[in-house]
């Protein structure tokens, strides 16, 4: 039996794909697997709700006729593993999962950590370390399943507890990290899925790391974790006129932003200033709205869950707790703390807009991916 946990982003909202900071936590809705190993050197996969899949592991090429499948990844964690001298060998599992598809709480790096880990325990006497797992889950997702992840969602879910996290070399990014309970200073820590879905959203994501690229590029760079953030500013008149694309100056200007205030966040945690952790929260939201502009897909400007869910949690706190778009962003979820007395009548708030059990309080899982037994 494994289990691998589901994440939440606390802060450094889509920082991680140019080489810069977050802060994210895995939480107590995990995907858990039921194996068995096989000698055929075929992978059985049969997800709850889904029809079985079956993946040989003699060829594990990559196929854009399978981007965006389980299958995908399967065959991208294999190759991933093979190509560090690992081993991998045919399995069976019944699998099942509380990671809600679409939520932004990370479903697909969810599955290619278990998948890692089943290979690793299975066939490498578990050598290959969390972070590993985690590399190589996102090397599966970017060139097999064909979507363009930085490395935030596959650590959070492979680490366990709160991290703080600096991609700066992502070989081998700095992981701190931080043992709090939220609950000790009053609050729970609730998403509230507005109805939307991730699923269809992939040119919107794309278009973030593809933007902030193009601004370091302009320096010469490949990201923007490259270039001096002075020689940014010195520079925006120039970059304006050579790009034509104010929305990518405003995302590299949320960019700067938002590793500081992941700095922030990290340090207010391990000094017990829980004020100023929710206070930035708050302004890392208000920074993801405005700048780099994820609440809501150009696309269907009419869907604007994320926003209505802003607007409801803000009328609601009237100045207590914090909140912000919780992962990717364009549809999906809404995370805030909210103070523990007022849990259930924040519940009964948002349900009114978006339906009876929109609503779930989250927990932060201390445990690392793991075979259970």
């Amino acid at each position: 039996m494994f289990s691998t946990a589901g994440r939440t982003e606390l802060g450094g909202n889509h920082t991680d794909h140019n080489l810069g900071k977050v802060i994210a936590g895995s939480i107590d809705l995990d995907t858990i697997a039921a194996v068995h190993p096989t000698k055929d050197n075929k992978v059985v996969f049969n997800s709850e709700g889904y029809l079985a899949i079956e993946v040989d592991l003699a060829d594990l090429s990559i196929k854009e006729t399978l981007f965006g499948t389980t299958e995908s990844l399967i065959k991208g964690v294999a190759a991933a593993i093979v190509k560090r001298g690992g081993t991998v060998g045919g399995f069976q599992a019944n699998v099942s999962s509380k990671v809600f598809k679409g939520s932004g709480l990370s479903s697909s790096a969810s599955v290619e950590v278990l998948i890692g880990t089943i290979f690793n325990n299975l066939y490498n006497n578990d050598r290959f370390s969390t972070t590993d797992l985690a590399i190589m889950g996102q090397e599966a997702e970017n060139i097999h399943f064909g979507k363009p992840s930085g490395l935030m969602d596959q650590i959070a879910c492979a680490n366990g507890g709160i991290v703080g996290i600096d991609f700066k070399d992502p070989s081998s990014p700095v992981i701190t990290p931080i043992k709090v309970d939220f609950a000790d200073y009053g609050y729970n820590l609730v998403i509230t899925t507005t109805g939307g879905n991730h699923a269809d959203l992939t040119d919107d994501y794309a278009s973030i790391p593809r933007e902030m690229k193009s601004v370091a590029a302009y320096f010469g760079q490949k990201t923007l974790r490259d270039i001096a953030e002075k020689d940014f500013f010195e520079n925006i008149g120039a970059l304006r006129e050579k790009l034509g694309n104010d929305r990518a100056i405003l995302r590299a200007f949320h960019y700067f932003e938002e590793n500081r205030k992941v700095d922030v966040m990290v340090n207010a945690l391990l000094d017990g200033d829980f004020q100023t952790y929710l206070k930035t929260v708050t302004a890392s939201g208000s920074s993801s709205f405005k700048y780099l502009q994820n609440i809501y897909s150009p696309k269907s400007a009419h869907e604007q869950g994320i926003a209505l869910a802003y607007a409801m949690t803000q009328s609601f706190l009237d100045g207590e707790g914090a909140y912000r778009v919780q992962g990717g962003g364009f549809a999906g979820t809404l995370e805030a703390y909210i103070p523990i007395a007022r849990t259930e009548d924040y519940f009964r708030h948002m349900e009114s807009l978006f339906g009876a059990g929109c609503c779930t309080t989250l927990a932060i899982r201390n445990l690392p991916t793991m075979r259970v037994m």
